[in-house]
């Protein structure tokens, strides 16, 4: 499931302006469910839904790029399905939200990847300068992928709280960076990233009432500024962004 909030980060936590009552608090109003379902109607309808064309009756045209062989000089972006891309900018290797098992889920065999999705494997990859992870739930941080990929990342970027699950998994807790709302981190001499809020919930159990269910982590937008250069991963309030 990933590791437990406590200590220093908890208490760094606790004077979040962002955190009251125990959670991390949406800027608007957001329920976990919509008005007048219940989770159990939730799951079950999950469950049983046959709602026809859900999956795409064809396979996903892709194109697989050799990561390996790129030169660090080159400038580009590769999307691997959902959230998940790797990038190069200005000789830096960024790679965010990668969910490369095949499956989103605690549990073997669920939420599958739809084919052509999953032509990528850890092995792929160089060593990634940066891994971006925008929230912890398991369609965006996969415990497999990111042990596999844990000898090649050298420095982890995250929402308030997601440092946990990463010092869980054996990573130092020097490798991390977790950014609370508009907090900026200088990454390089010309490199800056800058967290936005965004709305949405965080992370990785069960029961929406718990504490770690219920937004003690962070859900980040995050900015990534090169120069004249702005990559935007999610979210439009920050002026004008070029991708």
């Amino acid at each position: 499931m990933g590791g437990t909030i406590k200590g220093k980060r908890l208490e760094r936590i606790k004077k979040s302006p962002n955190y009251k009552d125990g959670v991390f608090q949406n800027l608007s109003y957001t329920p976990s469910l919509a008005e007048g379902f219940t989770m159990r109607q939730v799951l079950w309808e999950f469950i049983t839904d046959k709602t026809e064309n859900k999956k795409p009756k064809n396979l996903i045209p892709t194109h697989k790029t050799d990561l390996k062989n790129q030169s660090i000089t080159d400038n580009f972006l590769v999307w691997m399905g959902h959230s998940s891309y790797y990038f190069q900018l200005s000789g830096k290797r960024f790679l965010v939200d990668p969910v490369l098992s095949g499956n989103a889920s605690p549990i073997p065999g669920t939420t599958k990847s739809f084919a052509g999705t999953d032509i990528y494997t850890t092995d792929d990859f160089p060593e990634i300068d940066f891994l971006i992870i925008s929230h912890d739930h398991y369609d965006h941080l996969d415990y497999k992928t990111i042990k596999e990929l844990k000898p090649k990342i050298k420095t982890v970027i995250c929402g308030l709280g997601v440092g946990a699950h990463f010092e869980r998994w054996g990573f130092d807790e020097n490798q991390i960076i977790e950014l609370d709302w508009y907090d900026n981190r200088n990454l390089a001499d010309d490199f800056k990233i800058t967290s936005t809020p965004a709305r949405h919930f965080s992370g990785r159990l069960f029961n929406p009432d718990s504490a770690l269910e219920n937004k003690q982590s962070q859900r980040d937008d995050l900015i990534l500024i090169k120069n004249k250069i702005n990559f935007l991963q999610q979210g439009n309030s920050f002026g004008v962004l070029s991708v």
